[in-house]
């Protein structure tokens, strides 16, 4: 919709149209991004929020197991599958109320593709999405994670997200200020599996000029100084060229796209552990006193490198050939080999530097 512009007067609203439903295969391979993973005993593809919210609901009373998947994107899968209601969330809706005092009040339903999103908010004059372009997964899987990259993450423009509390049995919606947002965590991950996310609404500012290139790569890729700002479609181009360059952008010929991304988060360390690591290895202060570094530096100078494999011959999982922190299925990997890579570098960073990397993606029926 298009009317007069005032102060506060909403100017821009728009729905999307809910995706075609269709067969679902029943295994977890075909809705994960590193392709592996057995069977679910029954999956749905829940199209709306009442088809998401009774299907979870449903199960809840029935004492059956539920896993929601989004984009699958985040999540390892054991080989013997799950015993239990795979719920698979395809709702689409993109709602977006715009002001001259608010700036753009968008709200995403949680089965929408996040790059969607974020190209949809660079294309209409909006700020703060452009760095995370090219992350997979839908959005209603940011706020858990609180999803991050190139010196943003989507705390800071989150407003709210609502919710579908299995516990109380009642949507909750919470301000972004009571989510509990820190480092790749929220109080949605730190509750696991009581929340569903429903919708997320977003706070943009108008214009066309990026947020502060906050990350050295970016600002290089870009030939411009760190905190500077740029024209946020340049911006957008630049992070996928970078992203595409180690591999971070979803290519089905491209086997080094065959991950979960970023398979262990930086340590966060106290300043002792910090201090001890050699000479050269990235220390980043934190506010509260703690130190952050680097797990992809650990684990390339522990021994890792590009392409690592365990074994002889050719590799059904390795390192990614451009990324070291990122776990690949070579075509033909188990969750099996998968995990016993992660087994490795973990515990061969472990040795190294007395440092053990917590995996970011979330394990089901297996562990590292």
């Amino acid at each position: 919709m298009t009317g007069t512009l005032g102060s506060c007067e909403v100017r821009h609203s728009e729905h999307a149209s809910p995706a075609a439903t269709g067969a679902v295969s029943p295994l977890l391979a075909d809705h994960t991004t590193l392709r592996v993973g057995g069977a679910a005993s029954r999956v749905v593809r829940a199209t709306t929020t009442d088809e998401l919210v009774g299907t979870v609901a449903n199960a809840d009373a029935a004492g059956e197991p539920v896993l929601i998947v989004g984009g699958g994107s985040n999540l390892l899968v054991g080989d013997d599958g799950f015993d239990g209601v795979v719920v698979l969330v395809a709702t689409r809706d993109l709602v977006a109320d715009v002001s001259s005092c608010a700036g753009a009040m968008l709200t995403a339903a949680a089965g929408e593709p996040w790059d969607t999103v974020v190209a949809h908010s660079v294309a209409s004059g909006w700020v703060g999405l452009e760095a995370l372009s090219g992350i997979p997964g839908l959005t209603g899987s940011t706020p858990i994670q609180n999803v991050g990259a190139y010196g943003a993450d989507v705390s800071q423009t989150i407003a709210s997200v609502r919710t579908w509390d299995r516990h109380e049995r009642a949507f909750r919606t919470f301000a972004s200020a009571d989510c509990g947002f820190g480092y790749r965590s929220s109080r949605f991950k730190a509750a696991p599996g009581r929340y569903v996310v429903v919708s997320v609404t977003f706070q943009l500012q108008l214009g066309d000029l990026s947020a502060p290139v906050r990350y050295a790569d970016l600002a290089a890729e870009l030939g411009v100084g760190l905190g500077e700002r740029v024209d946020t479609t340049r911006l957008r181009e630049a992070v996928l060229a970078v992203r595409r360059r180690k591999g971070m952008v979803l290519d089905p010929a491209d086997h080094d796209t065959w991950s979960a991304g970023s398979f262990f988060t930086n340590p966060v360390l106290a300043p002792a552990a910090a201090a001890a690591l050699p000479e050269g290895a990235p220390r980043h202060p934190q506010p509260d006193g703690t130190v952050k570094s680097s797990a992809a530096w650990l684990i390339e100078h522990a021994g890792f490198g590009r392409g690592f494999a365990l074994g002889d011959g050719p590799p059904r999982a390795s390192l990614s050939t451009r990324h070291t922190l990122a776990l690949t299925n070579r075509g033909g990997a188990t969750a099996a080999d998968l995990v016993h890579l992660a087994r490795a570098v973990r515990d061969g960073v472990e040795r190294a530097y007395g440092v053990t990397l917590v995996p970011e993606p979330v394990l089901v029926g297996c562990d590292i």
